[in-house]
């Protein structure tokens, strides 16, 4: 009897991929971690498991390797497989009706009605099909390793604008994740800086200062000294300082709210106090807003997550965050959403995504490129608003 072996290791691989992915256990611990490392990219790009499953079962089959039977229960095994990249694909594709839920919800149900510019009518399916890591475009130059402070390669930041260099462009500034222990500028949500910079915007995704070399608060005084950097070069970048958005990814989430929720703070701008560091909103992509490295920000009066400097009034909020992310819980996202809602005095837009797992935003795929329009649809209605109304959060 002939075993495929290479088949069954094949099968085998994308299976427990497949199953952590799908199922996604957020509890205990060393599941919900590994439903990220084991389910992370097959969460977000399932067509290419399934090609890669399909030409497998192809060649298995032509050359004679179903007819035994470890083979075809091999193929068996295979479809099962198969049947859960197609529950994976189509929670992906329908993130777009959540995105499209929490839009109508946060903007209101006219919200079209009062946006400005036109919106992308359909994702791109032939890149998100066919070259889902391909990350430049043709019509967008990046900037590379500009210095914005003294701590050398982790005060670097990294530039997107179209080439033709437009001039009073708005300006979205993005931090990158990594639990504050590590990451890089130029590693997620380059599917959103690269299309947001094809629209005329000036994107820029800036490194900071980590753990061990510093602590809380050195992070979060370099995302006040990007901002700050902004202010000093707009005219050099074609930059309108007055459009200022800032974003981030899971830690870079954290340190985003934080500068949304702290406007000219003088303990996060040490040197730096009298520069204007108000922003006129706030994308935060499946942050993490629990404890800090054994501290227990969630206790009241804590100073160590952006929720803990809540005082009522926010800039716009935008929240995207997975059911299924195993690092920062959407409970505390959701908590986040609430909070800063229930003054009623705040725009916030909280998407909860179907499937999500912590880092969506590295591919494009059809969970982010949704999540990419509705970022785009928000800072557009944002934007269309009343400017002495919206920038820093102030009436």
């Amino acid at each position: 009897m002939t075993w495929p072996i290479g088949y069954l290791i094949t099968v085998t691989i994308l299976a427990w991929c497949t199953f952590f992915a799908c199922v996604a256990p957020r509890r205990p611990n060393l599941l919900a971690k590994s439903s990220w490392l084991f389910g992370m990219i097959v969460n977000e790009v399932p067509f290419l498991a399934a090609y890669f499953l399909i030409a497998s079962t192809a060649l298995a089959a032509s050359e004679g390797d179903l007819r035994s039977a470890p083979g075809r229960v091999a193929a068996v095994f295979a479809a099962v497989v198969l049947a859960g990249l197609v529950v994976i694909a189509w929670r992906g594709i329908r993130s777009d009706r959540a995105v499209a839920r929490a839009l109508n919800k946060g903007l209101g149900t006219d919200w079209r009605d009062r946006v400005q510019v036109p919106l992308r009518r359909h994702r791109p399916w032939l890149r998100i099909l066919l070259a889902p890591f391909w990350q430049r475009r043709p019509d967008v130059q990046r900037i590379r390793d500009i210095a914005y402070g003294d701590a050398g390669r982790r005060n670097l930041l990294d530039v997107y604008r179209r080439r033709d260099a437009p001039s009073n462009a708005p300006v979205l500034i993005y931090f990158h994740g990594g639990g504050f222990t590590t990451g890089r500028k130029s590693h997620e949500a380059r599917p959103l800086l690269t299309w947001l910079a094809s629209r005329g915007w000036v994107c820029i995704s800036a490194n900071y200062r980590l753990r061990p070399e510093v602590d809380y608060p050195e992070h979060q005084i370099d995302a006040k000294k990007v901002i700050a950097w902004v202010r000093e070069h707009a005219d050099s970048y074609g930059m309108d300082p007055a459009r200022l958005f800032v974003s981030g990814s899971s830690a870079g989430a954290n340190l985003a709210g934080l500068c949304a929720f702290t406007p000219n703070a003088p303990e996060f701008q040490p040197g730096f106090e009298e520069v204007d560091t108000a922003v006129t909103g706030a994308i935060l992509l499946y942050g993490y807003y629990g404890r800090y490295f054994g501290e227990a920000p969630d206790e009241p009066g804590s100073v160590l997550q952006p929720q803990g400097h809540f005082t009522g009034r926010t800039p716009p909020l935008f929240i995207a965050h997975g059911t299924s992310d195993g690092w920062g819980t959407v409970e505390a996202a959701r908590h986040v959403a609430e909070l800063t809602r229930a003054s009623g005095r705040n725009t916030v837009v909280y998407a909860e995504l179907p499937g999500g797992q912590h880092s969506f935003d590295v591919f494009h795929s059809p969970r982010f490129e949704a999540v990419v329009d509705g970022v785009e649809a928000f800072t557009a209605w944002v934007l269309a608003q009343d400017r002495s109304a919206v920038v820093g959060g102030q009436a």
